[in-house]
């Protein structure tokens, strides 16, 4: 071959290649196994595409052709739906223009004597698909036509009996099963306030027609249970308009993995972002990242979908102060979004200082600074504020630290003088919380000591959380809510809706809490109403359906019990670096306070259907704080010193529309207690709190039973919920009232010993006056805009003192004072 030919015979084949390359399939499995009459499956088909490249592989799953070698074994439709109809062996061809893929499907045990359609296997996950047992249908409290179901399908005997049995079999005819009623009220052939749930020719009804000429069989007593189920894809990027066929297998404990695909019902948990059919059709209708929610039989699991803002973003400026960094960086690109810049000095002065002690710096502290020129000053504030420097001179903060600590987790403790308690047992708890902090004790270790604290709960602070938790049911949805991010209630009574647990995972959790008991002691007096917390001998937690004893088990584990002390496990497994739950709940809770959201909302529901917005951060963040051995400094630190904490409030046209993923820091509404020690410390004037002495400050309140109206009105909690939701960060109509006009307020700055009153006595000139007003109130100097307009208000006002505290008051009832920004 001359080099002429050898030039255009190698230009033929890239052109070829090139061609097949840009229109090559791959489908998803490559061989199917069809087990049964009615198996079924789902085929995915992607554009070839490479590892690197798989979250943004195009779904071709409705684009293609789809013809079966031989129909009489398995059929498939435009879907790329199989259906198994006779035993052996074929395969099914998949099409795209001049690309061909071939899979292979192998069917058997279909036609059998004996028809392996199950109650639990076949009926109700075709129940549950239609939304026959939901608490609108159903499952409400009476059911629907009289006919009641169990919720979400907890109990398939008590399903299958209504189904059956009751009302003298009128539901179902085993002998015509297309006459029972069970069959003709979904099909709409009579009236059904329900409407249509199933078509007469779909394989769902001909699964349930089939059921019932078995003679409509129980329940198998001892079923195979299902470990999990996955989606796939379980990530997946796109533009506005993508579509994506997702697929959903089963895994059971005997190792079986079944296609679960038609019945799995599935939920867009972000309508905004896309939306989703029955079928696990995905179209994304707008910008963001958003969850599909799959469930079947109890399990879940989801699918994450992100439809960038931008295709290309720059990342002006920005750069990697630690790993935190990095992985918001990624998101960030992924997403196409562009960060704000750095916040100012000033600004990040404020912020620090109240999310890490609930109180803002003097004057003094804030002049020192803004005008240092120290480049690490960022570092050192924090380091000093966390008390972390080494240097006493400069670890001043410690007690101020631990307070502002101890009044949030007193809060969810919900410690308190109130319901009957009384008030040595609470600041007995609140001693041993605020002592904890103070000599930052590792969480794991404050945790466990709580768990198992036996004792008086006057000399004994843990021991007053079996004060504040009466019985084994509430001490195991308090310490799950708390410790896990786990939300238990709705186990208690069915199946959780959203997430895995069933009543058996509720109950078993409670055991560990069983034995443990109160009894009164004299040792105060008769009247002094101490109570001692024991570990009893016996005591069990009884499964309210099944009637058994239940043995104490963690969340996802295996059951263990101990000889002295059931709470001895739980706390093990608690601080275990095993425990998936625990570093994870703790870590996203201090995103949520430093940042404003944390990675997973609301913090205490962490549910596989409740995915992070940023998984690997999630898991850096929680290895990172197991590392440390749990250290809640350690914690604060890696996230205050990161660019994402300190970047400006104000969002820009490019990430405005972000609400989860911090690219632009959240303002947050300052708390009842820090917003009072704030006006105290801008206008000088201490608030007096009932039975404690002058300079008290707020957030070293240890109850929540003072009668403060400021408080009350800034909505301090009661301390009846374990729940954050308690502490509301809403504004409403009475806190701006209270602030434009209430007389605590007013009182404050024209006290006589207040702050205006302290420069007009020592005779500093307007300029001065004006400068420190801003920086005790806003921590930062006035503008030159600023100080023109103060001039004129001068000007303009009666007299210089009416004029400065008129200008505290405007400063003090600014956006700037109201939130952390």
């Amino acid at each position: 071959m001359n080099s002429f030919a050898w030039v255009l015979a190698w230009g033929q084949l890239l052109a070829v290649c090139a061609v097949a390359s840009a229109d090559a399939i791959q489908v998803v499995p490559s061989e199917v196994d069809l087990q049964g009459d009615f198996a079924r499956a789902q085929l995915l088909v992607f554009d070839a595409t490479d590892g690197t490249r798989a979250r943004r592989a195009n779904d071709r799953t409705r684009d293609v052709r789809y013809r079966s070698q031989d129909p009489g074994i398995v059929t498939v439709d435009n879907r790329g739906q199989l259906l198994a109809r006779g035993n052996g062996t074929t395969r099914i061809q998949v099409s795209r223009d001049q690309q061909t893929q071939f899979v292979t499907v192998r069917v058997s045990q279909v036609g059998l004597d004996t028809p392996g359609i199950g109650f639990r296997s076949h009926v109700a996950p075709i129940l549950a698909k239609a939304g026959c047992n939901m608490g609108a249908c159903h499952a409400s409290q009476y059911g629907k036509g009289g006919f009641i179901l169990s919720v979400f399908g907890f109990d398939p005997h008590k399903d299958r009996d209504a189904i059956v049995r009751d009302r003298r079999q009128r539901r179902v005819n085993v002998f015509q099963p297309a006459h029972s009623l069970f069959l003709l009220k979904p099909t709409m052939e009579v009236p059904h306030g329900g409407g249509r749930r199933l078509r007469r020719d779909s394989v769902d009804c001909k699964v349930l027609s089939a059921w019932l000429s078995a003679g409509a069989p129980k329940p198998v007593s001892k079923a195979v249970p299902l470990e999990r189920i996955e989606v796939t894809p379980s990530h997946r990027v796109g533009a506005v308009g993508t579509q994506q066929q997702l697929r959903v297998v089963a895994t059971y404990s005997d190792g079986v993995v079944r296609d679960v695909t038609h019945w799995t019902q599935f939920d867009a948990l972000d309508e905004a972002v896309l939306d989703v059919d029955r079928d696990g059709f995905v179209r994304t209708t707008g910008t963001g990242q958003s969850p599909v929610m799959a469930r079947f039989d109890g399990q879940s699991a989801v699918a994450i979908f992100v439809v960038p803002f931008n295709q290309r973003v720059a990342l002006t400026g920005w750069e990697n102060r630690n790993f935190v960094d990095e992985l918001v960086e990624e998101k960030f690109r992924e997403l196409g979004l562009e960060p704000s810049l750095l916040c100012d000095d000033a600004t990040f002065l404020r912020r620090a200082f109240l999310d890490a002690t609930g109180s803002t710096p003097t004057v003094a502290e804030t002049v020192a600074f803004l005008d240092s020129d120290d480049p690490d000053k960022r570092d050192v504030l924090v380091d000093r504020l966390l008390g972390l420097t080494g240097n006493p001179k400069l670890d001043i903060y410690n007690d101020r630290y631990a307070a502002h600590w101890t009044l949030k987790w007193s809060d969810l403790i919900r410690n308190t003088s109130g319901g009957g308690s009384v008030e040595q047992a609470m600041w007995s708890m609140h001693n041993w919380i605020k002592e904890s902090f103070r000599t930052n004790v590792a969480f794991d270790k404050m945790v466990g000591e709580l768990v198992t604290a036996k004792g008086s709960v006057y000399m004994n602070g843990p021991a007053n959380y079996f004060r504040i938790n009466r019985n084994a049911t509430d001490l195991a949805e308090s310490t799950a809510q708390l410790f896990l991010g786990v939300r238990l209630q709705c186990a208690k009574c069915h199946h959780h809706p959203f997430e895995k647990y069933s009543q058996s995972d509720y109950y078993g959790f409670a055991a560990f809490f069983s034995r443990v008991g109160t009894k009164s002691s004299q040792e105060f007096g008769l009247f002094g109403r101490e109570s001692v917390v024991m570990v009893k001998s016996s005591g069990e937690v009884r499964h309210p359906r099944l009637g058994k004893n239940m043995l104490p088990t963690p969340l996802e584990g295996t059951s263990v019990d101990h000889p002295l002390d059931r709470r001895i496990p739980l706390a093990d497994w608690l601080r275990s670096t095993d425990n998936p739950f625990f570093a994870r709940s703790v870590v996203n809770r201090y995103m949520a306070y430093l940042l404003g959201r944390g990675l997973v909302d609301p913090v205490d529901d962490m549910r596989a259907t409740n995915p992070p917005s940023n998984v690997a951060l999630m898991d850096a963040l929680a290895q990172d704080f197991i590392d440390s051995g749990f250290n809640l400094k350690h914690l604060l630190r890696t996230i205050m010193v990161s660019r994402v904490y300190q970047l400006d409030s104000r969002p820009t046209s490019a990430n405005a529309s972000d609400r989860k993923f911090y690219s632009f820091f959240a303002a947050k509404r300052i708390a009842a207690e820090p917003l009072l020690d704030a006006i105290d410390q801008a206008t000088h004037v201490r608030t007096k709190f009932k039975n404690l002495p002058l300079g008290t400050r707020a957030i070293e309140l240890p109850d929540a039973e003072y009668p403060n109206y400021f408080l009350m009105t800034f909505a301090k909690p009661k301390r009846a919920s374990v729940c954050e939701c308690e502490r509301v960060p809403d504004a409403n109509l009475a806190q701006a009232l209270h602030t434009l006009n209430g007389e605590i307020l007013v009182g404050k700055i024209g006290d006589k010993r207040g702050l205006v009153a302290q420069l007009l006595e020592q005779k500093k000139t307007h300029r001065e006056i004006v400068d420190r007003l801003f920086l005790a109130t806003l921590c930062r100097r006035p503008t030159s805009s600023e100080q023109e307009a103060c001039q004129r208000f001068l000007d303009e006002s009666p007299n210089p003192r009416e004029c400065y505290e008129d200008l505290q008051w405007g400063l003090i009832n600014s956006k700037q004072f109201l939130f952390v920004h």
